[in-house]
Order: C-alpha cells, then structure tokens, then sequence
C-alpha cells in the first residue's frame, strides 16, 4: 500500500484560517463558524457570515480539473438555472466570475439551501424528477462538453482494472481479478459500442445523496461529476430494489421525462453496465485517493483481502446481470 505520510497532502493546509480568508478575500465577512461537510473528493464548508445566511464554499483538489473544466461544470448550472430548471448553481461576484484562487487553492461559493432527501418509495416524486431531468437533458443536448471528459468504458472499466491490479489489489487474487475483468470489460465494450454516439451532458453523478426535495419539487446539486454520457447515466442510480420495484420507478421517470424531452429506451440495456463501471471506478478512486489521510481513515478495510474477495463476488454477479433480459417499461 506504500507508507502513509501524516500532513503532506495539500488538503492539510486548509485551516479554518486559510478558510475564512479566502471566503473574506472576495468582500464576506464571516463570523467565524465553519461546519465540514460531507466530502472527499474535494472538501466543503458550510461557512457562518455575520447578518447574513452562511454560504458553502467548496475547496477543489488540487489536479482533478483544469480551471476550464470547473468553468464548463459552471457554465452548465448557469444554463440550467437561466432555463429555471432547479439546480443549486455557484455564485457569481460582481464581474461574473464564479471560480476564484486563494494561496494556490481553487475554489468556488454556492448558497446554502435546505431540503430532504427525496422519497422514492413515492411514485409521484419519481414522476417530477423524470420531468426535471428531462428538462435538464433537453438543455444538455444543445452542445457538448469542449474540455470535461467521457463516461466510457476505458476510462471507467479499463483503466480502473489496470490501476486496481497493478497497484492495489493482494498478489493471492490478481490472477482471479485479470481473468474476470477481462471477460467483464469484453462484455461491457460489445454492450456500450451501440451507443458511443448518444452522448450528452449530464449531471453524471446523481444518486439520492445530491437531491434535494424541497416545495414539491427535486433540487439537483454538486455537478462535480458532470461530463459526457449516455443519458441514462442519471436514471440508473434512482432506481432501488427488485426488478418489479425498479421497472415500476424507471417507467414513472420515463414518463415525466417524456414530457418534456424523448427518453431514448435503447438505453435502459446500459443500466447494468453503468452499475458495474461505477464499482469498478470506485474501487479505482479510493485506492488511487490513498495518499489523501481522509480515505485510510474512513475506509481502512480496503487494505485486506476481504474487501478485495467481496469486490470479486459483486462483479461476479454483475457479470451475470449483464447477460439478463433488461427491465421493460410498463
């Protein structure tokens, strides 16, 4: 796993000084709380301002996004809210600008706004996120992403494999891994081939952790993970449960969808596919995050051959899924 070296990562130096100084460099005055939020790939701050309502800054890290990658993810959410499609976009200073530097450190700031996780065991919240969404796509299907990457198999399957055998996985299991994840990868590639064409950008990462329900009416935030796909890259991770329960939910997302915006059903074969790159793009980033002294620390059973052994199951059995018939809408 190589040794891990307390307090060199560059994370280390955000202080609640360092904090409130670069909230204070662009003309806030806060008064000194700060409350962490939830987050590992970049770190977030809910940060207390004197007689106003605190504001979230969100602290990129330093290497993931170019500066014109974090301006397209905000020039997205500017096209979205413009369109008053319900998203959480970041703030703007008096130039427009929204991504601004403090000693080095990138970051931007966004409102701080309420809400609950959304019900999904509640067909009608189901039915309104499917027409949000199909708004959404609507708007992303005008133009393409210029510099944010794709969600593909190479990216999330192959390279992922590649990073997991040669630098993490134990010397008892590569042998197992290889000769699993080239069948997988084999299969995934023949799945997604059909579809390499049918991109647009999406929010790319939206799980019941980055909705918000609030009025009625489903709130999308952290585009972080916005990129090119296929657009049922933000249906798959609403879906929970056993088949009947998830044809019953995807085909009241579909219906809200529809009207605002065609839902293209050859896509609900990739449904599967995205599960298992997502698995194996996770187990990926929290070994290739292994520098950062937050991951050791939240999730130190990735360094045994459990974690490992349980990971070589659960692709197992998506390799059995794949080659099932695909849910049917209702």
């Amino acid at each position: 796993m190589g040794e891990q070296h307390v307090g060199e990562h560059p994370f280390d130096r955000l202080t609640p000084d360092f904090i409130i100084d670069a909230v204070e460099s662009l003309g806030h005055l806060s008064d000194g709380r700060i409350f962490a939020l939830n987050s590992y790939e970049n770190r977030v701050y809910q940060v207390g301002l004197e007689e106003e309502t605190p504001l979230i800054a969100k602290f990129y890290r330093p290497g993931r996004w170019t500066n014109e990658q974090i301006l397209e993810e905000h020039n997205f959410c500017f096209e979205l809210s413009e369109s008053d499609i319900s998203i959480v976009a970041p703030l703007r200073d008096e130039s427009g600008n929204s991504l601004f530097e403090h000693e080095g450190f990138r970051f931007s700031l966004y409102p701080r706004c309420g809400g609950r996780a959304p019900e999904f065991d509640n067909l009608d919240n189901l039915f309104h996120i499917g027409q949000v969404l199909g708004r959404l796509h609507h708007i992303g299907s005008l133009k393409p992403f210029a510099h944010r990457p794709l969600l593909d198999v190479k990216s999330f399957g192959h390279q992922s494999a590649d990073f997991i055998a040669e630098e993490f996985i134990p010397s008892a299991l590569k042998l197992p891994y290889r000769s699993l994840v080239g069948d997988l990868l084999q299969l995934l590639d023949e799945i997604y081939q059909p579809h390499q064409q049918e991109l647009i950008r999406v929010h790319g990462d939206c799980h019941v952790g980055n909705l918000l329900w609030r009025d009625e009416t489903p709130h999308f935030v952290d585009f972080d993970d916005a990129r090119m796909a296929p657009a049922i890259q933000d249906v798959w991770m609403l879906l929970s449960g056993d088949r009947e329960r998830r044809t019953a939910q995807l085909s009241e997302i579909v219906e809200g969808y529809n009207e605002f915006n065609d839902f293209n059903a050859s896509e609900i074969c990739l449904i599967e596919a995205f599960r298992t790159l997502r698995m194996m793009h996770y187990a990926a980033w929290l070994t290739q995050r292994w520098h950062d002294p937050a991951f050791p620390k939240n999730f130190p059973d990735i360094t045994g051959d459990r974690y490992w052994e349980e990971h070589i199951l659960e692709l197992r059995e998506q390799f059995s899924l794949l080659q099932e018939e695909p849910l049917q809408l209702w």
